[in-house]
């Protein structure tokens, strides 16, 4: 009877054991798809986890997930961060991953963006720091003086790639991030050709977003990039459409008229008003683009018109005489589309 008694409990402790070692160790998540992701916010203590853990139905026990985690210290050793949970996951495994702060990263696609504002949205929406401090941080002059830029050339620090970070990097982390890989592409050989053009590697770079806006013709961007840089060494106004369109915040805007060039006749960005360059980009060229720059040949160009064609080319001229009847080319097959 004893024997029994022993094997009964004996019986008992081994399907207590299972059970509890296939909670621990079988299947923990409950929610629906593959993956699921645990933001927990700088700041954020254990009980807020929790609370998203259990409004979220993420785990099978919650109870025992505190527990566990209590053992393992979690509540102290608890990191911020973005967390991917996979379907099927134990608990020891998401304890372990939480406690050792293995966050999933986050990758910042960055393509043809405009404004600071826009990339502010842009990177605010993808990682924890919010929109507001991430431009205040680009428009603080002791902030962006680190990196030698201001609030109108900041953006040149952003070459379009993609940035693998985590999702609670701050701001200055963003920007100093922005900056380093910035150092690393304008490498010596880039320098140099931004010399020989007698321009700075900001310069380029703010050329490259005018010409970027012009065409989407790379093969033809050094010879819009030799009209520009003659009319810069002439001192003509640059009188580029695509800056005027910046200056207004209308890109959307098919046509340049003489009212946007009136109404923007006090920004800086107004290329028919003010000689030479811009005071910087107005927008993020590709690094092609920049490339395309960097081997601009000298030219006599001194006008471009689009080619009545409308292949996307541009027809180029020397004088005066030989743009107007470019221009009046374009505009005839303008009107023959019915087009004003």
């Amino acid at each position: 009877m004893v024997k029994k008694i022993l094997l009964y409990s004996f019986l008992v402790i081994l399907i207590v054991a299972a059970v509890a070692a296939w909670k621990l160790l079988g299947p923990g998540t409950s929610f629906e798809g593959n993956r699921y992701f645990l933001y927990i916010k700088t700041g954020s203590n254990f009980s807020d986890v929790m609370q998203d853990i259990r409004k979220d139905k993420v785990l099978i026990s919650p109870w025992l997930f505190e527990k566990l985690s209590e053992r393992a210290d979690l509540p102290e050793k608890l990191k911020a961060g973005k967390y991917e949970i996979t379907r099927g996951m134990n608990l020891i495994n998401v304890v372990r991953m939480l406690r050792n702060g293995r966050q999933s990263p986050v990758n910042l696609i960055i393509t043809k963006l405009r404004t600071k504002e826009e990339f502010a949205k842009f990177a605010g929406h993808q990682l924890e720091c919010d929109s507001a401090a991430i431009i205040s941080l680009m428009e603080n002059p002791d902030s962006t003086k680190k990196f030698g830029v201001d609030s109108n050339t900041v953006m040149t620090l952003i070459i379009p790639n993609t940035y693998t970070m985590y999702w609670n990097t701050t701001p200055s982390k963003l920007i100093r991030r922005l900056y380093s890989e910035s150092e690393k592409f304008w490498n010596e050989e880039r320098k140099d050709k931004a010399r020989k053009l007698g321009l700075t590697t900001g310069q380029v770079y703010t050329l490259a977003s005018i010409v970027e806006e012009e065409t989407n013709k790379h093969d033809e961007m050094p010879l819009i990039s030799s009209v520009y840089l003659n009319r810069v060494n002439k001192g003509m106004r640059l009188g580029a459409d695509p800056t005027i369109k910046f200056a207004a915040r209308d890109f959307a805007a098919r046509r340049v008229t003489l009212k946007m060039i009136s109404e923007t006749s006090e920004s800086p960005y107004n290329t028919y008003r003010n000689a030479g360059l811009p005071p910087g980009p107005i927008c993020t060229p590709s690094i092609k683009t920049i490339d395309a720059i960097l081997s601009t040949e000298p030219t006599n160009y001194l006008y471009f018109c689009a080619k009545p064609d409308f292949s996307g080319y541009h027809a180029f001229a020397e004088t005066d005489a030989e743009h107007l009847k470019n221009a009046r080319a374009y505009q005839k097959a303008l009107d023959s589309l019915q087009i004003r």
